[in-house]
């Protein structure tokens, strides 16, 4: 789960990492109370949205006087901000941070990922922060260093001092950055990050480093752990459809297509979107409904796959093993006629009580087309599309 560079200074600056003073705001109304209680007549003013590049977008404006900096947090708020990252469609701005600027001698770059292949977080840090680090690694992958870390997110002393003469850092500087990469490191394994970016990190003239910009994606099944961070989420910055799955705790991501699958198990469903391209079809989103899934679950996950109007046909591919396929085919015929399902329902099962599940749709007086393995169902759901 991605969370607002906002909530991400709040949780650095309780895990004791420097940030500067800032305030958030959603009405143009508190603008005025904003720069009172931070007593600046300087800012710099920030969309929250969640997106890289927003400087280049448009984004982030400094604002000089009071009056700069009340008419340009009040032109972010609301405006659709287009990224890279957020594609032609962009993201709506409800909120904008108001902080107090800083005073930069120089700019580094620290993030701590999970690197999968070795199964450890891992330290990146480079002396070229400001940009993004896909171009430094690019143009100079010599300018970036890596470490690996302890799965308590200790940083062993020697790695710890390479990261120091990496960064050139001397003196007090040298001091407060082992400070700080001490504490980033044990702060994102502490709160199960999936992936946390400083860009930039900054020295201001008197050698202190602050946390000038935050990026904080925290991994979705450990959120039972941070209910603080849970909260944190933010409808407004996915698809309407995504709101409406978090909400149900189903595992939804949206796509471009036109086949809305639903699937139980994360590994089944990636191979099924797999087949639905191999066959010429364009899968429509990713829904896993889980093992244990009922009537109700079916029902809402027909729901939300029909409440995208991209949906031309539906592939409805489950393995009854935890869950029986009389079951959900029971779930499967009572959502389609409360729904009036219009479009075509390809539908495969296969495990626990599967003849009975086939026997409850044959003769369930609907268009259901069943299918007798994956390669089947994928099959009849593209050419019923085409």
């Amino acid at each position: 789960m991605n969370i607002h560079e906002y909530q991400a200074k709040e949780l650095l600056k309780k895990a004791g990492i420097p940030v500067h003073a800032f305030r958030v705001i959603s009405r143009k109304e508190d603008i005025d109370h904003a720069m009172d209680s931070l007593g600046v007549t300087e800012a710099v003013i920030k969309v929250q949205v969640h997106a890289g590049g927003r400087g280049k977008a448009g984004g982030v404006k400094i604002g000089k006087t009071r009056a700069e900096i009340k008419h340009k947090a009040e032109a972010l708020l609301g405006m659709k901000l287009v990224t890279k990252q957020t594609g032609p469609e962009g993201i709506i701005c409800h909120q904008v941070m108001i902080a107090e600027l800083a005073e930069i001698a120089k700019e580094y770059y620290l993030g701590v990922v999970i690197d999968r292949e070795h199964a450890k977080p891992l330290l990146m840090v480079s002396p070229e922060g400001g940009m993004e680090i896909e171009e430094v690694a690019e143009r100079n992958p010599n300018a970036i260093l890596k470490v690996y870390l302890g799965l308590d997110g200790h940083i062993h002393d020697a790695d710890l001092e390479k990261v120091i003469h990496f960064m050139k850092w001397s003196g007090k500087t040298a001091e407060l950055g082992k400070s700080f990469v001490k504490t980033i490191c044990k702060m994102f394994v502490e709160n199960d990050g999936n992936m946390l970016e400083i860009n930039p990190l900054i020295e201001d003239p008197e050698g202190k480093l602050w946390a000038l910009d935050a990026k904080f994606a925290i991994d979705d099944n450990a959120l039972f752990r941070h209910p603080h961070i849970a909260a944190m989420y933010d409808p407004s910055q996915g698809s309407p459809q995504e709101a409406i799955a978090h909400g149900m705790e189903l595992a939804y991501i949206a796509l471009e297509g036109n086949i809305g699958c639903m699937v139980n198990g994360a590994g089944l469903a990636m191979a099924t979107m797999d087949l639905i391209k191999y066959h010429g079809g364009s899968p429509a989103n990713f829904l896993d409904v889980g093992g244990g899934a009922d009537k109700e679950k079916v029902a809402k996950s027909f729901s939300l796959i029909l409440s995208d109007h991209n949906v031309k046909a539906i592939l409805v591919n489950i393995f009854g093993g935890i869950m029986r396929c009389d079951v959900i085919a029971e779930g499967i015929i009572a959502a389609a006629k409360e729904l009036h399902l219009k479009v075509p329902l390809v539908v495969r099962l296969e495990g626990t009580n599967v003849e009975e599940g086939k026997k409850l749709l044959k003769h369930s007086g609907l268009k259901i087309i069943s299918a007798d393995d994956l390669t089947d169902a994928a099959k009849k759901v593209v050419k019923e599309v085409k």
